[in-house]
């Protein structure tokens, strides 16, 4: 009983409104011999009682005792402000919304004749097409479709307003409230959301990361097995070369020997370099080896000298 009262308190205190810019529209249209009409206004006309015609903007002349001037309507698009209202969805959730209605009179006579208050009765008309078309969706559908559903409200008024000469552009909802309770649901709901979506992030970012390291760790063992191949390349190389270099070398010392061995006396010479390595090579051998094996009749130097110029006789007989 209470909503009720209120409610026709309200429409009360719409018709008031109504009334009030009625009273101000008039007060510029004044029953005189000669009448300018503004711009974007439409003025009414009644001959003795009945339609004669609708003045448009600019110089018009009327008879003051037989012509009167019965409506000014706006040929302006206007707001019309919708007052709160509450509306129950599909999964009933009771919602309270407002909004703002944009409209547009295209025909003075029909908005004059054919209802009785325009704006009231479209206001009244928005109220109620609210209801039926937030009825029709869920409380989830009103959040993520809302231009949907204004584009269903407007789409609604101009069938019914169609009579009245009324063309309503476009409903925007302004607010929306529902119950505490829901909306804290709504709120464990989006906290729940962003909860899950952090830790899906952080999840492609251990991804990531492993990814990235493994590629890390496969190029840094391409890189290094690159490297030994050329260090080892490198080695070979090098020891190819020294093999090279110390074939050269003995060649030509051995070059070089022949020759000092052809000259005058050059046997004598060679027996007694010879002497010298052999003698040498037993005392490094001494060096190494805690055991050594050696031929018999070699404990003194004498006999060692001797032993060394018999092989190296031997093997000159044999080149020669």
């Amino acid at each position: 009983m209470l909503s009720r009262s209120i409610r026709s308190a309200r429409l009360l205190d719409a018709y008031a409104s109504a009334v009030a810019r009625t009273d101000q529209k008039f007060a510029h249209a004044v029953n005189t011999f000669i009448n300018f009409v503004p711009q974007q206004e439409a003025w009414v006309v009644e001959r003795m009682g009945k339609f004669y015609k609708v003045l448009e903007p600019g110089l018009n002349v009327l008879i003051p005792a037989i012509d009167r001037i019965k409506y000014v309507q706006s040929l302006k698009e206007m707001a019309i402000e919708i007052p709160q209202q509450g509306a129950v969805t599909l999964d009933n959730v009771q919602l309270h919304l407002d909004g703002v209605l944009y409209l547009r009179i295209f025909d003075a006579y029909k908005a004059s004749y054919g209802v009785d208050d325009a704006e009231f009765a479209i206001t009244q008309l928005a109220q109620t097409t609210m209801r039926s078309e937030v009825g029709k969706m869920s409380l989830d559908e009103v959040f993520k479709e809302r231009e949907r559903l204004n584009v269903s409200i407007v789409h609604s008024i101009n069938n019914a307003a169609q009579p009245w000469g009324i063309s309503c552009l476009r409903y925007e909802i302004r607010d929306m409230t529902m119950p505490s309770k829901i909306q804290e649901a709504m709120q464990m709901q989006v906290e729940a959301e962003r909860k899950k979506r952090a830790m899906v992030l952080e999840s492609e970012g251990l991804r990531d990361a492993v990814v990235n390291k493994a590629k890390g760790d496969k190029e840094a063992r391409i890189l290094q097995s690159e490297a030994n191949e050329a260090e080892q390349v490198n080695i070979a190389r090098g020891a190819a070369k020294a093999v090279e270099l110390d074939a050269q070398a003995r060649a030509r010392a051995i070059e070089m020997i022949t020759l000092a061995i052809s000259k005058e006396n050059g046997d004598k010479a060679a027996s007694l370099v010879l002497a010298e390595r052999y003698i040498d090579s037993f005392g490094e051998l001494a060096k190494t080896n805690n055991t050594m094996i050696v031929p018999a009749g070699v404990s003194e130097p004498v006999s060692m000298l001797a032993q060394a110029l018999s092989i190296y006789g031997k093997v000159s007989e044999k080149s020669k």
